[in-house]
């Protein structure tokens, strides 16, 4: 505790915050670490109508990327949003989602609030920026005329998105133009480091560069540069206009004003501090010093440019910042996450002024006068000089907005219409301008105020280029858009397997489980992409059934949880109420209408030769690929000596096997029962039998929970149950033992896994344990069909990066767990020494200390990591037939298992949140090996430890305990 000394109780209360000068970490609330994604995407309910999503202007498919996310398939993730978003890093971050998707969603209604969409997006693409794997076009998509010159000028986030598009349709000659010397426009000058870093605008623009898009810099639209005429004149078809608003909006009063006297505009101030904080934007080495400010700040404008200068201010010395704006605080036109955070940051606000006058003394600006402003009966805004008012400043910036102002360009622009607001005549619509192949978007639209709808603007502008290109030419373009989605390697995987002479194109399909209840919901599933499904169990006519209700009910394995996402379910559903013509007629439709698809047949019978014969042969004939024998129903049908009442006896089972395996040709499976002592002997006696393979497991069978009354649920007739089938994620520990021991008993003997499969990752441990495809239906209760997209790109991801050097340390796609608190990287740790906690007294100290640092650090220190070429595969990328049985020899019996090879827990200081949930669970579950500092609650591990990693077990930060 030495390094605490000078952290005892009587450390007196600092008063204020700390400095933020050169401090340019991540202050956005929304950033979320790994653990927050996960927590945070479980509660997304998923809906039916994703409010989110229409309210999106890239039209994301919000449900899909949340989805991919809860299920820690991250490349599932990106690729939903990028395939919608080229910008979808940038957008994740600096969005303004509570007016957009965030405000659309129907959480809101809860007392939870709504989903932090943005910090979603933003973390599931981070992610795979960080997996360092190039965009490509998909293969053989090509358009006519793919060597058509096109232009962007301008490398905002309009062009960028537009020349993704029009690169992913298949055009091989874009060209953008970019003014200034480095690349992304107003990404990279206007917004902040600690809101957007340039290495994220770099990774973008890498992905556009790497389907051939070629950026030239230092070109610019004017009359001595680039013009349309002169474009057109060199032979590009098509151009496209995206350079932004580049000049500031001025008032007379600021007329001769420098910042030399203490002015700034927003388009002088910002870009001057992105080129002293953002390491890489820049090609010239030598340091440049940010905006030397001091003393008090005023910034006048209230929208989100504003509040960047306002909180940038701070970083650049400023002691105070006042915003000041025309209109009151229900005008404000900047988001609320953008006013939070200046607030947070102290900033003071002050309404209904707008300035008159500036104060100068020795030609330094020393303040403002202003009037107020008042709103009339007709809803005008009004000046009332009665009423003036000075502000104390040392230094103004402006930041009224933004025009096209200069002549050169406007005439570089012609003959492009121009709108009495000095901006081109966009059609909305189709971002066409008045000259046929000229096309405009962004802020120069003067449609778009936010980067995402800047994105639009490019997204939609491609489709119509391509329009006109094609057109132009005599081809026939559909009206609405079909633009391709984003690809890479990973998507070129094959996932296909063979099992028993059948050829599965994924290993994903539907259990015999409510799912597949018809033939019209196996239809659907088909269309949606899984690859195999297997009937609802049917019978012969005689032993036709009539469900109870209610019959399926949530689990109470989560604890008080409401709403998708259960964990578990129990049902004392039977098997089908149809007939076996019916489900024969449709499998015969099925495979008709779906060749490709396998289709299981899953049939019940008694105890009886004939009955089995009977129905094999009958599902057989109508085109089935395979059976699967239902021997393990838990519940209702073995009191009718079927199911559970065969399937628990190794003679019935063998038996059973050799009847039907005399009365077909195709390969059959049996389904077994986990209700058993020995589930390998059941196995056994199904392989003695001639099955081809057997199904593992079933449900398990229990009572779920009763009511307060006594009354069991679900209760039929108010008050009666029976003993159901428990299934989900409850059951995947017995699932994965059935299926590993069953493996490393009969090698060779196909396996079907089932049992709490809800994801890519689940389903490839599946995989390791021996199974050869999955069979899923819990999770579909949970969500629906769309889950297949997931699983298929999930799984493709696992199998890719199994063959990338840079990935060794990831768990699946989970890298290594950086040291954080709030999901941000920790700011120069131990900079109080170890052992010191992150909060109360203790955090102001540490910020006042990493205040100190940041004052003397070189904000450019450092190297832009170089990603392009990015690292290619360094090893075959394995198929899902290498990876069954793969984790069998890491299984062994106790006696095996060495206990000379001990560990201890490591708790990591610079993640902990102080919580001790690890010394309490060691404290009276373990080993007393943790040891509680009252003042700063830091746990230590002491030597006791035995390496139990029950610690490890509850506590609440990933990795924070290894």
């Amino acid at each position: 505790m030495a390094s605490l000394s000078i952290l005892s109780k009587d450390v007196p209360d600092i008063e204020g915050c700390a400095p933020l000068t050169k401090n340019f970490d991540d202050i956005k609330h929304t950033t979320l670490s790994e653990r927050g994604a996960l927590k945070e995407a479980a509660r997304c309910l998923k809906c039916v109508d994703a409010p989110c999503q229409k309210s999106c202007p890239t039209q994301l498919d919000i449900k899909s990327f949340i989805t991919s996310i809860s299920n820690k398939n991250y490349y599932g993730a990106a690729k939903a949003i990028l395939s919608d978003n080229p910008l979808g890093l940038t957008c994740g971050m600096v969005c303004p989602t509570s007016d957009l998707c965030v405000g659309g969603c129907n959480l809101y209604a809860t007392e939870e609030g709504p989903i932090n969409i943005g910090g979603l997006q933003h973390f599931a693409v981070d992610i795979f920026k960080r997996m360092n794997i190039p965009q490509i076009r998909i293969p053989n998509q090509t358009v006519s005329h793919a060597n058509t010159k096109i232009a962007l000028l301008g490398c905002g986030p309009a062009s960028l998105s537009c020349a993704t598009f029009l690169a992913r349709l298949g055009y091989d000659d874009i060209t953008i133009f970019e003014k200034e010397k480095y690349i992304g426009a107003l990404s990279s000058s206007e917004i902040p480091q600690y809101r957007l870093p340039y290495d994220v605008v770099n990774f973008e623009v890498d992905l556009v560069r790497d389907l051939g898009v070629k950026i030239e810099l230092g070109r610019s639209l004017c009359e001595d540069d680039l013009t349309i005429q002169g474009l057109q004149n060199v032979g590009y078809k098509a151009i496209f206009l995206g350079i932004g608003l580049p000049e500031p909006k001025s008032i007379p009063i600021f007329e001769n004003l420098t910042p030399e006297m203490g002015f700034y505009t927003s388009k002088s101030f910002l870009p001057a501090v992105a080129k002293s904080s953002k390491l890489g934007m820049c090609a010239c080495k030598s340091y440049q010093e940010l905006p030397s400010l001091r003393g008090n700040v005023i910034v006048l404008g209230a929208g989100d440019t504003a509040f960047d200068c306002a909180t940038s201010a701070l970083r650049c010395g400023a002691k105070k910042v006042f915003v000041v704006f025309r209109k009151g605080f229900t005008n404000i036109r900047a988001v609320p996450e953008e006013v939070d955070l200046a607030k947070e940051e102290k900033c003071e606000f002050i309404s209904f002024q707008s300035p008159k006058r500036v104060i100068l003394r020795n030609k330094k600006i020393t303040g403002i006068e202003f009037c107020r402003t008042e709103q009339n009966e007709n809803g005008e805004w009004i000046e009332d000089e009665e009423q003036m008012f000075k502000l104390k400043a040392d230094f103004v910036i402006s930041a009224f907005g933004s025009g096209l102002y200069n002549s050169s360009v406007k005439r570089a622009m012609a003959p492009v219409k121009i709108n009495k607001w000095n901006l081109p005549e966009v059609n909305e619509a189709t971002m066409t301008t008045s000259v046929s192949g000229v096309f405009c978007g962004g802020d120069l639209a003067g449609v778009s105020q936010t980067t995402v709808e800047s994105v639009n603007d490019g997204k939609t502008a491609a489709w119509y280029i391509h329009k006109y290109i094609q057109e132009s030419h005599g081809s026939v373009v559909p009206e609405i858009p079909q633009l391709p989605k984003f690809h890479t390697a990973i998507d070129e995987v094959d996932l296909s397997v063979e099992m028993c002479g059948m050829r599965f194109e994924n290993p994903f399909g539907l259990a015999s489980a409510p799912p597949c209840t018809s033939s019209a919901m196996i239809r659907r599933a088909f269309e949606a992409g899984w690859a195999f499904a297997v009937t609802k169990t049917f019978s012969l006519d005689k032993d036709l059934v009539t469900n109870v209700s209610p019959r399926i009910v949530k689990g109470t394995t989560p604890g008080h949880y409401y709403g998708p996402g259960q964990s578990s379910f129990l049902n004392i559903e039977l098997i089908s109420e149809k007939t076996a013509d019916y489900w024969c007629g449709s499998i015969t439709e099925l495979k008709r209408d779906f060749p490709t698809k396998i289709v299981i047949a899953s049939i019940m019978c008694t105890y009886n030769k004939a009955d089995w014969t009977e129905l094999a042969r009958k599902a057989e004939v109508a085109g089935s690929d395979a059976l699967e024998l239902n021997l393990s129903c838990p519940h209702g049908m073995g009191e009718s000596g079927m199911g559970l009442a065969c399937g628990q006896d190794s003679e019935l089972v063998r038996n059973i096997s050799r009847w039907v395996r005399e009365a077909i040709k195709i390969p059959f499976f049996v389904k077994l029962t986990p209700n058993i002592t020995d589930i390998v002997s059941i196995a056994k006696a199904a392989y003695e039998g001639k099955a081809d393979g057997v199904s593992a497991i079933n449900t398990v069978q229990g009572l779920m929970g009763l009511r307060s009354t006594g009354i069991p649920w679900p209760a039929v007739d108010s008050k009666f149950t029976t003993y159901g089938g428990v299934s989900g994620n409850a059951t995947r520990p017995q699932a994965l033992r059935a299926v590993s021991t069953i493996s490393k008993q009969l090698p060779g003997f196909s396996i079907l896994g089932i049992g709490g499969i809800d994801s890519a990752d689940v389903a490839l441990q599946f995989l390791h344990c021996g199974a050869s495809v999955i069979q899923i239906g819990s999770a579909i209760q949970n969500q629906d069909f769309t889950l297949i997209d997931d699983y298929v790109t999930g799984l493709k991801t696992l199998l890719y990066l199994k063959s990338l050097a840079h990935i060794k340390d990831w768990d699946g796609q989970s890298p290594p767990t950086f040291k954080h608190q709030k999901g941000k990287p920790v700011s120069l740790q131990h900079a109080l020494g170890k052992n010191v906690p992150y909060f109360g007294e203790y955090q102001k100290l540490r910020e006042k200390k990493i205040a100190e640092l940041k004052v003397n650090s070189n904000l450019l220190d450092g190297v832009l990591e170089v990603t392009r070429p990015a690292s290619a595969p360094i090893a075959s990328i394995p198929s899902v037939k290498d990876v069954i049985g793969k984790t069998l020899d890491n299984i062994s019996s106790y006696k095996e298992l060495d206990n000379k090879k001990q560990v201890v827990a490591l708790i990591d200081d610079d993640m902990c949140i102080n919580c001790g949930k690890c010394y309490m669970a060691c404290a009276d579950s373990g080993y007393q090996a943790i040891t509680f500092d009252s003042d700063t609650h830091i746990p230590k591990v002491t030597d006791d430890c035995t390496g139990c990693t029950l610690c490890l077990s509850v506590c609440p930060i990933i990795d924070c305990i290894t």
